[in-house]
């Protein structure tokens, strides 16, 4: 190191450099890796892409059982600390599935193809899909046909509509925003239905206790209705609540058996009759017996 009269250090080897900024061929390619990323990955679970895929108002593409898995409601402390992890990736986004559009890739040996162009959709081709069928094109074939029905399916849309997929350009995030705001003002979702009104739902159950209550009624306890009309949707989320129920009643045995391990039998309790002085002397008297 020196300072030991060996050696003398100059001031370039006592100093930190700057660090560098990158150039610009520098952060395309890092922009092309995180594109590439996301593509193939859902950002809440970690895992690869796979049918069924559902995106939010902002573009971003999910595995839709991962984000079954968020909403369905949970006491597993794990459960609970992977939906806070969920509600940062998430933002505030997706509270039901009405937040949601499932985005319909045309596949060609084993690609996402624009349906118009036959070109592989990805990171190197700005893609979007329409709301609320959810076909996904490349964004210039779109712009180019200049349609207002899906060429898929024949459904209407709107300019405003047109959700570009996993946006990079500020200009694109803050269009898609704004879409949200003024959707939200008019009571609408991003699939265009209308937004919950959970507010009111809570305050007239709350009013429905409370007479029960009063009338000295103890209401019965209804079976949780999924609301999904969508058959597959049904069964995986049926599938994801059965199993939430197994490992509640794991739970619960393990429980019970670490309660019983806590206290002895009554016949194995040693004596506590009398005082401490004569508590061994009955103890040896009742053995002899």
């Amino acid at each position: 190191m020196g300072n030991d009269g060996g050696s003398i250090p100059k001031r370039r080897e006592l100093v930190k450099e700057a660090a560098k900024l990158k150039t610009a061929s520098e952060l395309k390619e890092t922009l092309q890796e995180q594109q590439e990323h996301h593509w193939a990955n859902c950002p809440l679970s970690h895992r690869p892409l796979k049918v069924p895929i559902i995106s939010d108002s902002g573009g971003i593409l999910y595995n839709k059982d991962a984000i079954l898995e968020y909403l369905i409601p949970s006491d597993d402390p794990a459960d609970v600390t992977l939906k806070a992890d969920g509600e940062k990736i998430l933002a505030g986004q997706v509270k039901s599935l009405k937040d949601v559009v499932e985005v319909k890739f045309q596949t060609e040996n084993d690609r996402w193809i624009c349906p118009i162009t036959s070109k592989p959709l990805g990171a190197a081709v700005k893609s979007a899909y329409l709301v609320p069928c959810g076909h996904a094109f490349s964004e210039v074939a779109l712009k180019e046909v200049a349609e207002t029905k899906c060429l898929q399916c024949g459904e209407d849309y709107t300019v405003d509509n047109i959700i570009t997929i996993l946006p990079a350009l500020p200009v694109d995030k803050e269009r898609l925003a704004k879409r949200i705001e003024t959707l939200r003002e008019e009571r609408l979702s991003h699939s265009l239905k209308k937004a919950s009104t959970n507010g009111k739902k809570r305050k007239k159950h709350a009013a429905e206790e409370t007479e029960a209550n009063a009338n000295g009624h103890v209401a019965a306890t209804k079976p949780a209705k999924t609301g999904i009309k969508n058959a597959a949707t049904a069964t995986l989320t049926a599938k994801i609540l059965a199993e939430e129920e197994e490992k509640a009643k794991r739970r619960k045995l393990e429980r019970n058996k670490n309660i019983e391990g806590l206290f002895a039998p009554a016949k194995k309790r040693p004596m506590t009759d009398g005082d401490f002085m004569t508590r061994g002397h009955s103890s040896t008297a009742e053995l002899r017996r």
